[in-house]
């Protein structure tokens, strides 16, 4: 079998519900839609990237399943007193996977999107 399954399949327990998903798609903030713009229909090397995907018990805006690669887009709710803790275990248990994370502000993704497109085809391609 696939390495990239079974790993796949040993933190994709889909413990948030497929409708709570399907809300954060319906209701993304307008830097998440503006990423997904880029992101979406293999346009990144042909890599193919996921909405709202499930992570054991939490949800990543962006998933790329071959390059073991979750994108968060970070609002104001990240800012929060606490936040940051919640962040933290919240990686910590993603990266437990051999998953790598990469955070963006929304602020980047408004002011600067082709510098946040380039930096993740950096880690796409790092040679």
């Amino acid at each position: 079998m696939d390495r990239r399954f079974t790993v796949m399949k040993k933190h994709n327990t889909n413990h948030v519900s497929a409708k709570k998903r399907r809300s954060l798609r319906n209701n993304a903030p307008m830097a998440e839609i503006l990423l997904w713009t880029e992101l979406k229909g293999k346009q990144l090397d042909g890599y193919k990237f996921r909405r709202q995907y499930s992570i054991g018990p939490y949800i990543a805006d962006f998933y790329c399943v071959k390059a073991k690669l979750a994108i968060e887009v970070d609002g104001e709710s990240h800012f929060m007193p606490g936040a940051d803790i919640k962040d933290k275990r919240r990686q910590d248990y993603i990266e437990s996977f051999g998953l790598r994370i990469v955070r963006f502000t929304n602020t980047d993704v408004y002011q600067n999107i082709d510098g946040v497109i380039q930096e993740i085809l950096d880690i796409l391609s790092p040679d």
